[in-house]
């Protein structure tokens, strides 16, 4: 029996799914699987991933929202310590949820993670004083296939939380980020 359960197509999406892995504890601590090819494949996900990527951000930190053009990724995120706003965006040319978003907050309490297939932008918003987060990826990152979408396209509309006591962070390339 697997160690995960697995919410599909959330937010009436399809492909994006919230994981949540079973978590084993006391009070010594817990003990979980962060990945584990054969339970994703008894859900009927199928993906090898290919590169770890981790970051580190300061609260009010937005990344993104971000993808590869010609070499697109499948990514498997989670938030190891803090909590953050994470986003996908359907960039699907022709699928019926084109533009459309959804959201979820990953944090190291509730050890959620978020498949976001290949034809996705994603963007994460940092909600705690630090957030360490962290990522599968099925294809390698080439910095000449960079793309990405403004963080507040008004059509595609995100509706990001207030970071109290913070103002927005976005590196200077997020700045210049073009609508959908």
């Amino acid at each position: 029996m697997g160690q995960i359960t697995v919410e599909k197509n959330v937010g009436g999406i399809e492909g994006l799914c919230i994981i949540t892995p079973t978590v084993h504890g006391d009070e010594r601590g817990y003990f979980m699987e962060t990945y584990n090819e054969n339970d994703l494949k008894e859900q009927g996900i199928d993906i090898t991933f290919v590169q770890d990527n981790q970051s580190k951000s300061t609260k009010g930190v937005l990344r993104g929202l971000h993808f590869q053009v010609k070499h697109p990724q499948t990514k498997l995120v989670r938030t190891i310590r803090g909590s953050v706003f994470d986003v996908a965006v359907d960039i699907r040319e022709g699928s019926a949820t084109y533009g459309k978003w959804y959201g979820v907050e990953l944090s190291e309490e509730n050890k959620k993670q978020f498949l976001i297939p290949k034809g996705f932008a994603h963007g994460f918003l940092v909600l705690s004083d630090e957030a360490e987060f962290c990522y599968k990826c099925d294809e390698f990152y080439h910095p000449d296939d960079e793309g990405g979408i403004a963080w507040n396209d008004p059509r595609i509309g995100i509706e990001w939380p207030r970071v109290e006591g913070s103002e927005l962070l976005l590196s200077d390339k997020d700045k210049q980020l073009k609508n959908l």
